[in-house]
């Protein structure tokens, strides 16, 4: 057999084994397609959702101040002479807090009392011609129109001493105006006022917060003042102390809003306040607001769907998941809260959603309730 015979059976060997390899591996490529074309069952951790009573929380900080509080200023005008009380002091009923200048009121007594005196003995001069007029004319020997002057000049002189001692006792009464007297038990919180100074008729001088009571005052925004419903409840501790605690109710709400601040100030009456929560002190106040029944899933779970919170939900019959939108009501970075787009029993997925698709079947992993059931 020549060269050229000898090279062409080798090479017919070599294009047969050639056509073999290329038909073994489009059989290897075409396994390989079969086997990625295998729906792929994904793994996941799921809840079974159930409703729950919601309690959302809202926390504030305020102070504490009387319930009511008396501004004490005199009755009369004048100079102070003296202060005998300082912020911070206790007072009681009947004592005395500051003194005006009483010489004016005390001449203007004097007066007075000279005009009564004066008063007095016309009166008595006037009642003994009136006597004796009487007397005489019951026997004959005095005229009647004799007997009417005198009588007159006695009812005056009695008006006129009448008159001397309302005078007297007006006199008396603003030398009294000249003490300032605590009419209940109470602290001062404010002094308006100090010795030499000049003040007007009812201006503030001294200021007391009486002991019928304490207030938690918080300035409160108004998204949360619209969230609470009824009379609920407030907790109030101490700021520097949270174990020191007592419970109120909401006593009073400004009707108007701080210009500035934009929030409306709340006084919250405390019941049995410690004595710890003295006036001034920084408090906390706590107050729960009911929902109602709401769902709540694990911070997990959530994802997004046309730019809005989702979760994934499991179908239980055909071990498939589902994307849809939730309506969130509040979150924690532990829970959160659904208010719309879940149902009691229904599975939500927990771990495991970055790798999920629509329509895409899953193997449940710590499923519980109606999930363990699949």
């Amino acid at each position: 057999m020549d060269t050229f015979s000898l090279w062409g059976l080798h090479a017919g060997r070599l294009a047969r084994l050639a056509a073999l390899g290329l038909v073994a591996l489009g059989l290897s490529a075409c396994g390989e397609d079969k086997t990625e074309a295998a729906p792929e069952i994904r793994p996941v951790r799921t809840i079974v959702t159930t409703n729950r009573a919601a309690g959302e929380a809202f926390s504030l900080t305020g102070h504490v101040e009387a319930e009511n509080e008396a501004s004490y200023g005199f009755r009369i005008g004048g100079r102070v002479v003296e202060r005998l009380v300082n912020v911070g002091d206790q007072v009681k009923p009947g004592q005395v807090m500051a003194r005006l200048d009483p010489q004016n009121e005390q001449n203007a007594v004097r007066s007075a009392q000279a005009a009564v005196s004066a008063a007095t003995a016309s009166l008595t001069q006037t009642r003994n011609q009136y006597e004796r007029q009487r007397q005489l004319l019951a026997r004959g020997f005095t005229p009647r129109a004799q007997y009417e002057q005198a009588e007159q000049a006695f009812l005056n002189a009695r008006s006129q001493v009448e008159d001397a001692q309302a005078q007297l006792q007006i006199a008396e009464d603003r030398l009294g105006y000249t003490e300032l007297k605590a009419d209940t038990s109470g602290v001062v919180t404010q002094r308006r006022a100090e010795p030499g100074e000049v003040v007007q008729a009812g201006q503030t001088v001294i200021q007391v917060a009486r002991q019928d009571g304490r207030d938690a005052v918080f300035e409160v925004p108004a998204h949360v003042l619209g969230s609470t419903t009824g009379d609920p409840e407030v907790q109030v501790s101490l700021t520097s102390d949270p174990a020191v605690t007592a419970m109120g109710r909401v006593r009073e709400v400004s009707p108007q809003a701080d210009p500035v601040t934009r929030t409306f100030r709340v006084r919250v009456g405390l019941i049995d306040p410690p004595a710890a929560m003295r006036l001034g002190t920084t408090v906390t106040g706590r107050v729960v607001v009911d929902r109602g029944p709401v769902i709540e899933v694990p911070a997990s779970a959530l994802t997004r769907l046309n730019d809005k919170p989702a979760v994934w939900v499991v179908d239980p019959k055909a071990h498939t998941v589902s994307l849809r939108n939730v309506e969130v009501l509040r979150f924690t970075p532990a829970t959160v809260a659904v208010a719309e787009g879940l149902k009691p029993d229904e599975i939500v997925v927990t771990a495991g959603v970055q790798a999920l698709h629509p329509g895409q079947r899953v193997r449940l992993l710590g499923a519980s309730g109606a999930g363990a059931r699949l």
